[in-house]
């Protein structure tokens, strides 16, 4: 009996802690990516937020989980595109208007649905998952790696992707430069302007999409201020990461598990205040900040408008 609690805690920790990870990776590769032109996205909670009652609604009004999560990327895409107007293109504070972005939205969403659904929180149906042969049948590990919705594992492969782009390809080398020498890159004759716009676009994408899985295919509901912080994680993490996606994925995996702990205790019956599980994942961020955060480097260009003909 007890060796089967055991499995049986063990299944629950390791599938929590990949669904919990999913949305902080996501959100992670979309602020690294933003960071390495050289664009600080504070607003990275508020789009994720936004992203995540956009994907729920969607699906609610018959758009489907797919219809869902493609309503929350724009919806990030479409703040992401408000943050590089004011930003980048207009020059003002990054950090003003990331908190700016995160307050509004927080206020609108809690408006939307409240206007919609009044004090009813109603739930989606839950996302269907797929088993891939063979793996899906391994003791404990087979259900919580190998048995979810086909955007999880695209989730956990989006680090590789991200490392492929930076190392591989003209864009990953006009991002470096933007962030570290944007005059330099002004003087190849490609557009400054228009690299850090397309940066933080992606990036907001990416936090609409993470924060999207959140309400679609984690939990299936939407309730306001329900990302808890996420989006804060995810920047704290991108940080950290130092411009290599695969951190990313270790950090946000990490961090889920820490999310995770309160559903695996107490599908294993072990009785611990939720105030208490509840403060891990920021009790791991402030650990982390002490033991890697003095390691940390950012791009020198990061957080500076740039001006075309300036040094």
């Amino acid at each position: 009996m007890q060796s089967l609690l055991s499995q049986t805690f063990l299944a629950a920790l390791l599938t929590g802690t990949v669904v919990s990870a999913i949305p902080l990776i996501l959100a992670a590769l979309g602020e690294q990516f933003s960071e390495r032109a050289g664009v600080l996205n504070i607003g990275v909670e508020g789009m994720m937020l936004s992203g995540a009652y956009a994907g729920f609604a969607t699906t609610l009004a018959g758009g489907g989980i797919w219809g869902g999560l493609l309503a929350a990327l724009a919806c990030g895409a479409g703040l992401g595109a408000l943050m590089a107007l004011f930003c980048v293109r207009m020059g003002m504070n990054q950090i003003i208007v990331g908190i700016a972005l995160t307050l509004g939205a927080a206020g609108v969403t809690a408006l939307l649905h409240h206007a919609h659904f009044a004090r009813t929180y109603p739930r989606l149906d839950a996302a269907p998952r797929i088993a891939i042969p063979g793996l899906s049948g391994i003791p404990v590990l087979g259900q919580a790696l190998f048995h979810h919705h086909p955007v999880t594992w695209l989730g956990l492969l989006a680090p590789a992707l991200f490392a492929l782009i930076y190392r591989n390809s003209f864009l990953g080398l006009n991002l470096a430069a933007a962030g570290e020498r944007p005059d330099a890159l002004d003087a190849t004759g490609i557009g400054v302007v228009a690299t850090r716009s397309a940066a933080v676009i992606v990036g907001g994408a990416m936090a609409g999409l993470g924060g999207g899985y959140m309400a679609v295919i984690a939990s299936g509901i939407f309730v306001p201020h329900m990302t808890g912080g996420a989006g804060y994680i995810a920047i704290v993490l991108a940080m950290l990461a130092r411009s290599r996606p695969l951190s990313v994925l270790g950090g946000g995996l990490l961090f889920g598990m820490c999310l995770a702990v309160t559903t695996a205790l107490q599908v294993g019956g072990i009785a611990i205040p939720t105030d208490v599980i509840q403060m891990l994942p920021f009790v791991a961020v402030m650990a982390v900040l002490v033991l890697f955060g003095r390691h940390a480097r950012m791009p020198s260009a990061l957080g500076q408008p740039y001006r075309r003909g300036q040094r």
